[in-house]
């Protein structure tokens, strides 16, 4: 499966490693302790994204990222002010290597999310 087409396609080339292979890379595979399911369908993850725009100018908090599909699919599809909360080590490295991919737009937070205040991730929710 090809990982390459353009926003409004069903796939997104934003000029990272494809998900396989970074889950590969780092050896990474759901554990059921983190109660983890990894999406590797980015006609979905686009599709998901799409549907939350607009995202230039909204404060987007994803829990539970594991090796970023979804995440990837949101900053490609605009979002500018991305928090992800993560408490797996292993997806880690994964996520720094998107956030320096897009410099300034995702923010990572190494913990659980239940011991996280939301509310001060950003302001409240406009719908």
């Amino acid at each position: 499966m090809s990982e390459d087409n353009d926003k409004t396609g069903k796939l997104a080339n934003d000029g990272l490693p494809p998900l396989r292979e970074v889950i590969a890379t780092h050896d990474l595979s759901a554990q059921k302790k983190f109660g983890q399911n990894f999406l590797f369908d980015l006609n979905l993850t686009g599709r998901i994204a799409r549907a939350a725009a607009p995202l230039d100018d909204a404060t987007v908090i994803e829990i539970g990222p594991g090796p970023g599909g979804l995440t990837r699919a949101l900053l490609f599809n605009g979002a500018k002010n991305l928090t992800v909360i993560e408490r797996d080590p292993r997806c880690q490295p994964v996520l720094e290597q998107i956030s320096n991919h897009y410099p300034g737009a995702l923010h990572v937070i190494d913990g659980d999310a239940l011991e996280v205040n939301v509310t001060t991730l950003g302001p409240a929710p406009r719908k």
